[in-house]
Protein backbone atom coordinates (compact mmCIF):
# COMPACT_ATOMS: atom_id res chain seq x y z
CA UNK A 1 0.00 0.00 0.00
CA UNK A 2 1.43 3.19 -1.05
CA UNK A 3 1.46 6.21 1.58
CA UNK A 4 2.46 9.65 1.29
CA UNK A 5 2.62 11.87 4.54
CA UNK A 6 3.40 15.81 3.36
CA UNK A 7 5.27 17.68 6.45
CA UNK A 8 6.84 21.34 6.45
CA UNK A 9 3.80 23.75 6.08
CA UNK A 10 3.54 26.40 8.66
CA UNK A 11 3.40 30.42 8.61
CA UNK A 12 5.85 32.44 6.61
CA UNK A 13 6.34 35.95 6.18
CA UNK A 14 5.86 37.43 1.90
CA UNK A 15 9.12 37.10 0.53
CA UNK A 16 10.20 34.30 3.07
CA UNK A 17 10.90 30.63 1.93
CA UNK A 18 9.23 26.93 3.49
CA UNK A 19 10.16 23.45 2.37
CA UNK A 20 7.45 21.32 1.96
CA UNK A 21 8.65 17.10 2.38
CA UNK A 22 6.38 14.18 1.01
CA UNK A 23 7.51 10.56 2.50
CA UNK A 24 6.83 8.18 0.45
CA UNK A 25 6.41 4.24 0.78
CA UNK A 26 5.31 0.83 -0.45
CA UNK A 27 6.40 1.72 -4.15
CA UNK A 28 6.74 -1.32 -6.28
CA UNK A 29 7.99 0.45 -9.29
CA UNK A 30 10.25 3.09 -9.84
CA UNK A 31 8.20 4.25 -12.99
CA UNK A 32 6.27 6.49 -10.84
CA UNK A 33 6.31 10.07 -10.74
CA UNK A 34 5.12 12.32 -7.14
CA UNK A 35 3.39 16.11 -7.81
CA UNK A 36 2.71 19.01 -5.56
CA UNK A 37 -0.68 20.00 -6.06
CA UNK A 38 -2.26 22.99 -4.13
CA UNK A 39 -6.10 24.04 -3.07
CA UNK A 40 -7.75 27.10 -2.19
CA UNK A 41 -10.91 26.51 -0.52
CA UNK A 42 -13.54 27.02 -2.94
CA UNK A 43 -11.09 27.41 -5.66
CA UNK A 44 -10.29 24.36 -7.75
CA UNK A 45 -6.97 22.72 -7.30
CA UNK A 46 -3.74 23.15 -9.41
CA UNK A 47 -0.49 21.36 -10.44
CA UNK A 48 2.60 23.10 -8.92
CA UNK A 49 5.72 20.82 -9.94
CA UNK A 50 6.27 17.25 -9.98
CA UNK A 51 9.52 15.23 -10.65
CA UNK A 52 10.18 11.56 -12.06
CA UNK A 53 11.28 8.85 -9.23
CA UNK A 54 13.32 6.73 -12.30
CA UNK A 55 14.72 10.17 -14.07
CA UNK A 56 14.81 12.68 -12.15
CA UNK A 57 13.14 15.12 -15.05
CA UNK A 58 11.12 17.60 -13.21
CA UNK A 59 8.24 20.13 -14.33
CA UNK A 60 6.30 23.22 -12.76
CA UNK A 61 3.64 25.06 -13.55
CA UNK A 62 3.63 28.56 -14.93
CA UNK A 63 3.12 30.26 -12.21
CA UNK A 64 5.93 29.13 -9.88
CA UNK A 65 8.54 31.17 -12.54
CA UNK A 66 11.42 29.78 -10.85
CA UNK A 67 10.55 30.40 -7.15
CA UNK A 68 10.58 26.91 -6.46
CA UNK A 69 12.63 23.89 -6.42
CA UNK A 70 11.71 20.19 -6.67
CA UNK A 71 14.00 17.22 -5.40
CA UNK A 72 13.97 13.87 -4.60
CA UNK A 73 16.13 11.67 -1.73
CA UNK A 74 15.92 8.17 -3.00
CA UNK A 75 17.89 6.68 0.20
CA UNK A 76 14.94 8.64 2.23
CA UNK A 77 12.07 7.89 -0.17
CA UNK A 78 11.45 11.42 0.33
CA UNK A 79 10.64 14.23 -2.11
CA UNK A 80 11.06 18.11 -1.54
CA UNK A 81 9.40 20.72 -2.64
CA UNK A 82 11.58 24.41 -1.65
CA UNK A 83 9.65 27.49 -2.18
CA UNK A 84 11.07 30.95 -1.87
CA UNK A 85 9.95 34.04 -2.72
CA UNK A 86 6.81 33.53 -1.04
CA UNK A 87 3.89 35.76 -1.81
CA UNK A 88 0.61 35.63 -0.13
CA UNK A 89 -1.00 34.10 -3.57
CA UNK A 90 1.03 30.78 -2.48
CA UNK A 91 -1.45 30.31 0.76
CA UNK A 92 -3.03 27.10 0.08
CA UNK A 93 -2.98 23.72 1.51
CA UNK A 94 -0.42 21.95 -0.94
CA UNK A 95 -0.69 17.69 -1.19
CA UNK A 96 1.60 15.45 -2.20
CA UNK A 97 0.69 12.75 -4.96
CA UNK A 98 1.70 10.10 -7.14
CA UNK A 99 0.66 8.27 -10.54
CA UNK A 100 2.34 6.27 -12.96
CA UNK A 101 4.56 7.85 -15.73
CA UNK A 102 3.52 5.47 -18.40
CA UNK A 103 5.68 7.22 -20.98
CA UNK A 104 3.62 10.33 -20.62
CA UNK A 105 5.16 13.48 -20.58
CA UNK A 106 5.35 15.00 -16.98
CA UNK A 107 3.09 18.16 -18.19
CA UNK A 108 0.63 16.24 -19.03
CA UNK A 109 0.86 13.58 -15.92
CA UNK A 110 0.23 16.56 -13.64
CA UNK A 111 -2.29 18.20 -15.58
CA UNK A 112 -4.35 15.67 -16.66
CA UNK A 113 -3.25 11.99 -15.44
CA UNK A 114 -5.46 10.69 -12.28
CA UNK A 115 -3.30 10.51 -9.36
CA UNK A 116 -3.43 7.23 -7.95
CA UNK A 117 -2.66 8.01 -4.16
CA UNK A 118 -2.60 11.33 -2.19
CA UNK A 119 -1.34 12.78 0.96
CA UNK A 120 -3.27 14.45 3.52
CA UNK A 121 -1.75 17.86 2.93
CA UNK A 122 0.01 20.47 4.99
CA UNK A 123 -1.10 24.11 4.98
CA UNK A 124 0.67 26.98 3.70
CA UNK A 125 0.49 30.42 5.13
CA UNK A 126 1.77 33.28 3.48
CA UNK A 127 0.93 36.32 5.75
CA UNK A 128 2.57 39.71 7.33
Amino acid sequence: QVQLVESGGGLVQPGGSLRLSCAASGFTSDDNVIAWFRQVPGKEREGVSCISLREGSTYYANFVNGRFTISKNNAENTVYLEMNSLKPEDTAIYYCATTSRGGYGLGYVINYKTMDYWGKGTLVTVSS
